[in-house]
């Protein structure tokens, strides 16, 4: 796992209230939210197996 170089931001009873992080962390956690937020949508799609995939690759020219 990669060092994390955020600051916090904190109130006056020293309380963490924001973080700032850099650009590439944040991209990085936005691609993560996107990749879990494709999962949940979907989720209730049936699933294929690999021995379906990789058939209907070939069938499709792209393996």
């Amino acid at each position: 796992m990669r060092k994390s170089h955020k600051k916090y931001i904190i109130n006056d009873e020293g309380r963490k209230n924001a973080v700032v992080l850099p650009i590439e962390e944040y991209n990085e956690l936005l691609e993560d939210l996107h990749d879990l937020a494709v999962i949940a949508e979907r989720k209730k799609e049936p699933s294929v197996s690999l021995k379906e995939l990789k058939k209907k690759l070939r069938a499709d020219g792209l393996i």
